[in-house]
């Protein structure tokens, strides 16, 4: 065999060995990988539940929604919360549209109805404006925490009873809406909603 031969099945070889290296080191991490990804989605969804207000898995305990399409957003799922067996909080994933696309939040509410917790999951507002939202310097969204679907539901411009974020008029209103939405949703089905099934 001569040299330019050897040497093109040399590079065959360490083409063959190189991709099969590769596809085992990725079939071992896999899993891993998939855990922590699992793991990072769930730390998302649980920062809206105040710490130390449920013991159970919420998102693997979820409840059935009825018509989910509601006047200014919609939900996607929600979950029930517990603490020594009994609901603590229902968790809502809600989905809404800002100034410049989908807003999704997480959005916990006790069994009396008042929010106990907001999270931003997604968001595409603009930058150094809407995106306020999910500057976890900014705490806009704590204004709504102990609240329930009473009140004047609308920014301070719109004779309601809360501050918009600076420069981000339709983005502060899409989100208040979706949190009334939800507050009156909870209340209208607030019994499905925390009923305790002996599955869990």
């Amino acid at each position: 065999m001569n040299p330019s031969a050897r040497s093109a099945v040399l590079l065959v070889l360490i083409g063959i060995f190189s991709l099969g290296s590769t596809l085992a080191w990725r079939h071992w991490t896999t899993p891993s990988r998939l855990e922590a990804e699992r793991q990072l989605h769930n730390l998302r969804w649980l920062q809206a539940l105040p710490a130390g207000s449920f013991d159970n898995q919420p998102l693997q305990a979820p409840v059935a929604l009825g018509d989910a399409h509601l006047p200014h957003s919609r939900l996607l799922a929600g979950y029930r919360a517990t603490l020594d067996g009994k609901p603590s909080a229902v968790l809502l994933h809600s989905q809404t549209q800002g100034y410049a696309g989908p807003i999704t939040l997480a959005i916990a509410i006790d069994p009396a109805g008042r929010l106990i917790g907001i999270h931003v999951l997604e968001q595409q507002e603009s930058p150094g404006l809407g995106d306020q939202l999910a500057d976890p310097r900014i705490h806009w969204l704590d204004q709504f925490t102990g609240r329930t679907q009473e009140g004047a539901w609308a920014i301070k411009r719109d004779n309601g009873d809360y501050d918009q974020l600076a420069g981000a008029t339709v983005t502060s209103r899409a989100v208040i809406d979706a949190l009334q939405d939800a507050l009156r949703y909870f209340d209208a089905h607030r019994a499905t909603l925390l009923e305790a099934h002996t599955d869990e």
